[in-house]
């Protein structure tokens, strides 16, 4: 279903697209400037990963101020960033990362080369460049990443009143709902309410209107934990703390809701088997280059499963040959029941329901589901082959339920092995560190249609022999 800001999107899109279609570059200009004029510089950040390279810097050159500038970075894509600080002098970065909080110039200078870095570091003010490299020394992911050292925090002596003039006086740095109370060295004590600020007398000492601090995070925490508590608690500002319990920096909720986008975006690639960025418009042959390693499993597995095929087809008889126009059915309904058990299992890990006090419980109710499916479907099956036998439709000369069991206790057989990869991949993937929703990605899948179809065509061929 479209929503409101992609109808939002395509109309810029057009609009764009047609002021750059213009034949001189005096009334793509003059188009352009009014576009920019006319939207808002995030929406314009949003559209711009639509457009050649080229002309992103063209549509960033003709926004109106270093305000409107400064947002357009921060809220574009790293393609479009890319390539719009390719365009501009360092002085200009300068300006911009100047006028943004530290953790989003954090983020900008990612993509940069390192003498290039270091080249508009030195001509930042010390104090925001000493912040900067505060940020970006720390691991990619963690707490220390995600959080801003640029917040408010007082001692619990402090009158509101106080509190009040001194954030009135620093508009550059972004006030959050919680205001953090420390001791003289730093140690975090607790918290105000930003509303506390209002309500309160101007002549009340933080230390009695402070509340408590009941969760916080240090440096090397993951960003999956951050996630995990700010989205159980509510937390709308999440102190992050050094090995002393001295705050350092504050994750907002909107560093927590990019966070959830990233992990999202990655989890989806790996779910689809492509290493590209979901989110992104990168180029064709970028994102042709980022599946195609994922699928060279796919393709040896197939020709691993035609090999399969083969071997059994030496011993295979004319009976067994109307088992061989079932492997579809096989592949389809053992992979889709691996599929759901592990995707089910995978979004309890993701949400944290999943704890190793329940993990029992849960293997044992998506088996016993798994089951309960082939048997159902197995039963079914056979019924349906039985029948066809039964009445002559097959036209082969064999007992009609000993074929309708071939086919019924194999696709059962079948979808053992797809219930037990499903459930059990995940948690291996967990236990080695790696992420769980690759379980649910073309390797996997490619490697249960291959175990599945053997199991498949070892049942078929006991049971032919015994019963045949």
């Amino acid at each position: 279903m479209e929503s409101r800001t992609s109808h939002l999107d395509d109309l810029l899109s057009e609009k764009l697209e047609k002021a750059f279609e213009q034949q001189t570059s005096h009334f793509i200009l003059h188009d352009i400037a009014k576009i920019a004029s006319e939207y808002s510089p995030i929406d314009l950040a949003y559209v711009a990963s639509r457009l050649p390279s080229n002309d992103r810097f063209v549509l960033y050159d003709n926004l109106s101020n270093l305000e409107a500038k400064t947002q357009f970075i921060i809220n574009t894509d790293s393609n479009t960033r890319a390539a719009v600080l390719w365009h501009i002098s360092d002085a200009e970065i300068k300006q911009l990362l100047e006028n943004m909080p530290t953790d989003e110039a954090v983020s900008v200078l990612e993509g940069m080369s390192e003498r290039r870095y270091r080249r508009i570091v030195d001509m930042l003010e010390p104090i925001k460049a000493g912040k900067i490299k505060e940020i970006k020394k720390h691991q990619l992911n963690t707490a220390g990443r995600l959080m801003t050292n640029e917040f408010f925090s007082f001692t619990m002596d402090m009158t509101i009143g106080q509190v009040a003039e001194y954030i009135r006086n620093n508009p550059g740095i972004d006030l959050t709902r919680r205001i953090f109370v420390v001791s003289s060295i730093g140690e975090l004590l607790g918290y105000v309410p930003a509303r506390n600020l209002i309500i309160n007398p101007h002549t009340f000492s933080l230390k009695q209107v402070m509340r408590p601090i009941l969760h916080k995070v240090n440096v090397d925490s993951t960003r999956e934990e951050v996630v995990d508590l700010v989205e159980r608690y509510k937390i709308s500002a999440l102190p992050v703390v050094d090995e002393n319990d001295v705050i350092i920096g504050v994750i907002t909720y909107e560093d927590v809701v990019e966070a959830i986008e990233d992990i999202a975006d990655e989890t989806i690639g790996r779910i689809a088997g492509t290493g590209e960025k979901v989110s992104e418009h990168d180029p064709m042959l970028k994102r042709f280059f980022a599946r195609s390693p994922w699928l060279i499993v796919t393709l040896f597995a197939g020709l691993l499963n035609m090999w399969v095929m083969s071997c059994f087809q030496t011993y295979a008889g004319f009976a067994f040959t109307f088992v061989l126009f079932f492997v579809p059915l096989i592949t389809g309904l053992s992979g889709n029941i691996g599929i759901q058990c592990s995707t089910v299992l995978v979004r309890s890990m993701a949400i944290g329901a999943l704890s190793a006090g329940s993990r029992g419980e849960a293997i044992f109710k998506e088996i016993t589901i798994g089951l309960s499916i082939g048997l159902l479907f197995g039963t079914i099956s056979g019924l349906i082959v039985y029948t066809f036998d039964f009445i002559g439709i097959t036209g082969i000369s064999v007992n009609p339920l000993v074929l309708g069991s071939i086919v019924g206790i194999g696709l059962w057989g079948a979808c053992l092995a797809g219930t037990l990869l499903g459930v059990f991949s995940p948690l291996f993937f967990a236990r080695i560190g790696v992420d769980p929703a690759i379980a649910s990605g073309p390797i996997i899948t490619a490697f249960n249609d291959f175990l599945s179809m053997s199991i498949y065509f070892l049942i078929a061929l006991g049971l032919g022999t015994l019963l045949l």
